[in-house]
């Protein structure tokens, strides 16, 4: 819950967290505590699974994975939610989860971003997507 006073979409030279090259970058430290609480509320309309935890990708993703708390289910199975502001091209997800969960089944961590750079693979939602 950061809101720097930076603006939410910025042009420029930027290297993405996988190293590529990106003309303009989703600076989500712009979103103030109530819209991160909107946002999560949002998911919450599409999320149809309980989960009993749920965690974010520092550091864009703690922001988001504090508003979503409130929707843990204390009774669900042993069943996670990680999630992240932006994606790019999956590596953070995929180091993430292979390093804090290398034990969980595909099916027991549900995955969800804000924005999509491009389409998703890997079980990962957003709930806004660029164009492919």
């Amino acid at each position: 819950m950061f809101n720097t006073g930076a603006n939410l979409f910025t042009a420029g030279d930027f290297i993405s967290h996988a190293g590529l090259p990106l003309k303009w970058k989703i600076e989500c430290d712009a979103i103030r505590s109530e819209e991160w609480d909107c946002l999560a509320q949002m998911i919450m309309e599409y999320q149809k699974i309980s989960f009993r935890w749920v965690e974010g990708i520092p550091r864009g993703g703690v922001s988001l994975a504090t508003a979503l708390k409130k929707y843990i289910d204390p009774n669900a199975d042993d069943i996670g939610l990680v999630v992240d502001d932006v994606w790019t091209t999956g590596t953070s997800f995929k180091d993430y989860i292979k390093e804090n969960h290398p034990d969980k089944l595909h099916n027991q961590i549900h995955r969800w971003v804000i924005f999509a750079r491009r389409p998703t693979n890997d079980g990962v939602k957003a709930l806004f997507t660029m164009p492919g």
